[in-house]
């Protein structure tokens, strides 16, 4: 079995039933990448229900002054994370009427919004097969590929591109890289990993060589 379907099939099973999980609106899913950017996904919750109620769309966003949004965002920390939000409105509204862009390569112009964003918004919205890397993917493919150098260099970063562009489920991009990150938060956690119930046990290197606790190399 591919690695990519056996990660879908755990993810089926064990996904946490989150409210951006039940939609493939782009504006929905861009508010909660944004704020789980730095936030953990329990004191994230309650934040992304009240913005989503207040401001249910990107017009809605982009008629809000900064200081309302300040105020709606007080307790998360990062305030650039909101400006940004509201500057890029702006620019969908101004640039593209008012319509999210539907692929990666527009979606990286808009401010606040980089690599990991841009992939996961056009994978799990679009189902443009793109990646979306975060600390989560790149813990689990460099364990399950034992690799031995810094994840956080042009070259680790350049490699885990690699491995995980080639296991992408190019059908379900966004389930995907959903499964991944996901797998990454409960199963494959930075410490105390659940190896002995992991479904990919067999094929992790850092687990056959006893190295789980010193990968990924930073």
């Amino acid at each position: 079995m591919k690695i990519s379907n056996i990660l879908i099939e755990w993810y089926k099973k064990n996904a946490r039933d989150l409210p951006w999980r039940h939609t493939r609106d782009p504006y929905c899913i861009w508010i909660s990448e944004i704020i789980l950017q730095q936030t953990q996904v329990k004191q994230g919750f309650s934040y992304y229900n009240r913005f989503v109620q207040k401001y249910p769309d990107v017009a809605a966003l982009a008629s809000a002054t900064e200081e309302e949004l300040l105020r709606l965002w007080q307790g998360l920390g990062y305030y650039s994370r909101v400006r940004n939000l509201l500057a890029a409105s702006k620019q969908i509204i101004s640039e593209y009427n008012g319509k999210i862009p539907d692929n990666f390569k527009q979606l990286r112009k808009l401010s606040g919004v980089g690599d990991y964003t841009a992939g996961a918004i056009a994978s799990i919205a679009f189902n443009e097969p793109v990646v979306a890397i975060d600390g989560n993917v790149s813990r689990v493919i460099s364990r399950i590929s034992g690799i031995n150098i810094s994840v956080n260099n042009s070259e680790g970063k350049k490699l885990i591109y690699n491995l995980v562009s080639d296991i992408l489920d190019k059908k379900e991009p966004g389930i995907f890289n959903q499964a991944i990150m996901e797998f990454g938060a409960l199963q494959c956690k930075p410490a105390n990993p659940v190896c002995d119930r992991c479904p990919l046990n067999q094929i992790c290197m850092a687990f056959s060589n006893g190295m789980v606790s010193r990968i990924p190399l930073r």
